[in-house]
């Protein structure tokens, strides 16, 4: 009686897998793909896809209640660190509601910590966490020093599930086409890694090679690229394998500065490049071990046809190229708020016209912030995510006081159209501490704030009190070039006239602008005069100081092609960041960073 049940199984079986291969064929696809990087590109994304709808409805409801869910999360933090040192400090163990968590602890900056982390480092256990950190992680140092930070499993996880999830799931909703078979160019690099005294790897805590092990066949750079040491040889070979597939879907870094510089070097190197495919090469100029150039090249064939095609695309110009190379790509997935705007902008304009641009995250070392539930508006903003961190907010006004302390607001508490300092408690040890971050609440989404970066505490400009924000003096800078004839913005930062001593010239307080451009080999002293005027109409303050003569007029410098390359290059070797989690310092707080400008003014 049972004998047909094997037979059912079997037609059911191979109907699945017919209702499977129709799916995956239906979905455009990558060019010489195997039947193995297809099906768990296939199987990768439905399980990502599952995940990001069951956290998206999670989060829905989480917004309708932040209060409790608010609360609910702290709770979680101090229950997990009650047994370690610093939670028995505090007696974290009788803490039942945020009021006396408040009450109990203050709010901190990073010299609270450092003592603490370097005991950690040190191997000293449940100091501030329970568990031992999986790297000590370091900082972009973009308002200061890099201070380090724990990172733990928790932290990763909480990433991935509200971050990660929840944005893939609202780029697929925003734009259907990402949801294929293509392959995404991802530009990341292998960080150096060096050991505390206890062994536990020193950092930056951002995406990598490794840490995206298996996900590495979804992307066109092959697994032995990654072994390369070298950043410009490591970037090559990302430009190369992209530029073998047609096909490319997404291009994907951390921060669109990363995008701007590879399609940067695409237009200093693109002849070798072509020579490389045409002959179906890895170039010998790059300085690889031998048995990863022999991996490589195993996976390049000659192919002057596609060589043919792109020396046709190159030889039209770069505007608008990333199309031409890439007719299906669907999309640029990097963050391009805050320090990289103006890099958005220029990609925008140029290489990546008619693209769209999804900015995901707003995340930092201390963990995810915030994640863009609006991929298609060009206004990028932030829903915070209430089971991250536990958030308090200081009110700008209020960030100069002695005891701003007195005067934090919850979530529900916040109100649109003001700008206020995160004060967070995250899973990895750190306990109503002042980010450095300005945002400014632009709405709310349920009872959740949504929020806009705005500036860095530590990237102000201010000689006489003034307090000239990031984006007001971006926006100033750009009206300003607006005004120079054929002049495009390459980069820019600024420093103040007291950290330069005698090299800036001129007594009376003032800033010191450096501009890379475009379009203009020199600026009249009209022209130069024009920025100032432009940051005089943002700023009463300014105005008000420099018509007393207190500011003295602003000093434009134009720099040479490259200038900031070399710069960028300087600072992360300073501060040990890797090119994954480099961000450009707007307001240089070191005089040899300065100096280095200096030089190099045309």
């Amino acid at each position: 009686m049972l004998r047909p049940l094997p037979s059912v199984l079997g037609v059911l079986s191979l109907g699945g897998m017919a209702l499977l291969w129709r799916d995956i064929s239906s979905k455009v696809k990558g060019e010489n793909r195997t039947l193995s990087s297809l099906l768990s590109q296939y199987f990768a994304v439905k399980v990502v896809g599952w995940l990001g709808k069951r956290q998206r409805g999670k989060l829905e409801a989480d917004t309708q209640n932040i209060r409790q869910v608010q609360e609910e999360t702290l709770l979680k933090r101090l229950r997990k660190t009650a047994d370690t040192r610093y939670g028995k400090q505090y007696d974290f163990s009788s803490i039942k509601d945020c009021e006396a968590f408040r009450t109990r602890h203050p709010v901190t900056t990073y010299e609270h910590y450092r003592e603490l982390v370097a005991r950690v480092a040190a191997g000293e256990e449940k100091v501030l966490i329970a568990e031992k950190p999986l790297i000590l992680a370091m900082t972009s140092g973009t308002s200061g020093a890099s201070a380090m930070l724990l990172s733990t499993k928790d932290t990763n996880t909480e990433f991935f599930l509200q971050g990660v999830a929840v944005c893939l799931d609202a780029m697929r909703r925003a734009f259907p086409a990402t949801d294929s078979l293509q392959r995404t160019t991802k530009l990341f690099y292998s960080p150096t890694f060096r050991q505390s005294e206890a062994g536990i790897p020193i950092g930056p805590n951002s995406s990598t090679p490794a840490s995206s092990r298996h996900m590495l066949n979804l992307y066109t750079t092959p697994a032995p690229a990654f072994q390369v040491p070298s950043e410009r040889d490591t970037l090559y070979l990302h430009l190369l394998f992209a530029l073998k597939d047609p096909s490319v879907g997404t291009l994907e870094s951390n921060f669109a500065s990363t995008v701007f510089y590879a399609f940067s070097a695409l237009q200093e190197r693109w002849q070798e490049l072509v020579e490389d495919i045409k002959l179906g090469r890895v170039s010998p100029a790059l300085a690889l071990e031998p048995g990863v150039r022999a991996s490589l090249e195993g996976q390049m064939k000659p192919d002057p046809e596609r060589a043919t095609q792109l020396l046709t695309h190159f030889q039209q110009g770069f505007v608008g190229i990333a199309r031409r190379l890439w007719p299906q790509l669907n999309l640029v997935l990097a963050v391009d708020s805050g320090s990289n705007q103006i890099y958005g902008e220029m990609l925008r304009e140029r290489y990546c016209q008619g693209i769209r641009f999804y900015s995901p995250f707003y995340a930092a070392t201390e963990g995810l912030i915030g994640v863009n539930l609006w991929p298609e508006e060009e206004r990028r903003r932030y829903l915070l995510c209430p089971r991250s961190m536990f958030c308090e907010f200081l009110p700008e006004a209020s960030l100069d006081q002695e005891t701003p302390e007195k005067h934090t607001l919850l979530m529900e508490e916040v109100q649109e159209g003001h700008s206020y300092e995160l004060v967070v408690t995250n899973a990895s040890g750190l306990f109503r501490y002042r980010m450095g971050d300005i945002v400014k609440v632009v709405g709310f989404h349920n009872q959740c704030p949504v929020v806009e970066f705005q500036y860095r505490r530590g990237q102000m400009l201010s000689v006489r009190g003034e307090k000239v924000s990031e984006v007001m003096f971006l926006g100033a800078l750009k009206r300003a070039i607006s005004q120079w004839p054929g002049a495009q913005l390459v980069d820019y930062c600024c420093a103040e006239s007291a950290i330069m001593g005698e090299s800036c010239g001129g007594s009376d307080p003032h800033y010191q602008v450096f501009v890379e451009l475009k379009g203009v080999r020199n600026l009249t002293e009209e022209q130069r005069y024009k920025l100032d005027q432009c940051v005089q109409e943002d700023s009463a303050v300014y105005k008000s100081f420099r018509f007393k003569g207190s500011i003295g007029p602003m000093r434009v410098q134009m720099v040479a092609e490259g200038a900031f390359k070399e710069l960028r290059k300087q600072m992360m070797a300073f501060s040990n960041t890797s090119a994954n989690t480099f961000k450009m310092h707007r307001v240089l707080r070191r005089k040899e960073y300065a100096d280095f400008l200096l030089g190099k003014t045309i």
